[in-house]
């Protein structure tokens, strides 16, 4: 191997309780690292340094290599260089030409920014090559001697060009750091030798160090995240708010009446046709239910109080593993069974919480088209939408 990336992702987190395994777009944070390392051509492999069984667990899931990481390197006085050097000391073997740190606070991270920065330090005309963000920011730092008062740090206070006379700083962001192994040995920090940066756009610059971070983050995911295509084996969907635009009729005899899209009842019977099984879970007890299920010829299960319960009944009936199955829901009590899939999906109208844990929001309302929506994509990822 010539090339290891390390993320480290300890347990504790004083900022963001359980930070490594909050959600951005529906994906943890150290899964959205390791997916990020992964996806570099130039990375050979990707090692998640835990002192958390959940966070392992979530690694592997990912795709990465899971290292227990010892207790006196999990504190927070620890350096993230230590838990790099223990990893590397854990895989034996022949040590890698090139280290990169991986940080899960940053979310956006672009592979093709960190193979960048690999192939700068591979061809030697850098030692460490680090994530950084032009920025035309005037800062300013107190002084410690007068209360109060602030100096340019800078600039001339004085003398003020104009941004574009201006050459840019680079703020460091966080997200990774290509290092020559050797170099990482002899000095124990990630900063020695020949030093260059990789620029990133502002827009993958956030870091998440306190709770507002992760707020922008999930704010920006749906502008920032790729189109990924779904592909899944099994869709599993909500009923009222999904299926429907989440109100009804009710006539003078008590029977109540909903307004469902064609199109949705089109996209079902592709997914259908193409093996793809369907599944409607509803929290209310409704014949209305039923009968929209008869008709699209697919399971339904209703009353069930506990919706994540019967979601993991289901799938374990059907030997489907939970990571390839996509779930579509609108408001809060589908919380549990998003977090229980690998493709959380919501409708375009759905409760913010919704959309926040959601790995996809869809363009579309409940009632719609959504549910055609989310069919047409998972048709897509299978090269069988007409």
């Amino acid at each position: 191997m010539q090339v290891v990336a390390v993320v480290p992702a300890r347990a504790g987190s004083k900022g963001v309780p359980g930070k490594n395994l909050q959600t951005v777009g529906g994906r943890s944070l150290v899964e959205r690292a390791a997916a990020a390392a992964l996806a570099a051509p130039s990375v050979d492999e990707v090692v998640v340094s835990t002192d958390s069984a959940d966070i392992a667990a979530a690694a592997a899931g990912a795709g990465a290599r899971a290292l227990h990481r010892p207790p006196h390197l999990a504190g927070d006085a620890a350096s993230s260089e230590s838990a790099v050097l223990h990893a590397l000391d854990a895989l034996g073997g022949e040590e890698p030409q090139v280290t990169v740190l991986v940080q899960c606070t940053s979310p956006f991270i672009d592979p093709a920014d960190v193979d960048a920065a690999v192939r700068q330090v591979l061809d030697g005309s850098a030692d460490v090559v680090f994530s950084a963000v032009a920025t035309h920011e005037f800062l300013w730092r107190a002084d410690r001697e007068a209360a109060g008062e602030v100096h340019g740090v800078n600039h001339d206070a004085r003398a003020r060009p104009r941004r574009q006379d201006r050459a840019p700083d680079l703020r460091e962001t966080g997200a990774f750091y290509a290092m020559r192994t050797a170099g990482l040995r002899a000095a124990g920090h990630r900063f020695f030798g020949r030093t260059a940066v990789v620029r990133v756009p502002a827009l993958h610059a956030v870091e998440i160090d306190v709770p507002e971070d992760l707020a922008l983050a999930r704010a920006l995911a749906p502008l920032v995240d790729r189109a990924e295509p779904v592909d899944v084996d099994a869709v599993v969907t909500d009923f009222d708010g999904v299926h429907t635009d989440d109100t009804l009729t009710v006539d003078s005899a008590g029977l109540e009446t909903v307004r469902v899209s064609r199109t949705d009842g089109m996209g079902v019977q592709l997914l259908r046709r193409a093996g793809v099984p369907v599944l409607v879970l509803s929290t209310e007890t409704n014949p209305v239910v039923a009968a929209r299920a008869r008709k699209l010829q697919v399971p339904v299960l209703q009353g069930q109080t506990d919706k994540a319960t019967a979601l993991e009944g289901w799938l374990d009936e059907r030997g489907l593993d939970p990571a390839r199955v996509a779930y579509l829901g609108n408001d809060v009590n589908d919380l549990a069974c998003l977090a229980l899939v690998g493709w959380p999906v919501a409708v375009a109208d759905a409760h913010p919480e919704i959309r926040r844990a959601a790995r996809l929001v869809l363009s579309r309302r409940g009632g719609c088209g959504a549910v055609r929506e989310l069919c047409d994509a998972v048709l897509d990822a299978r090269g069988e939408l007409l």
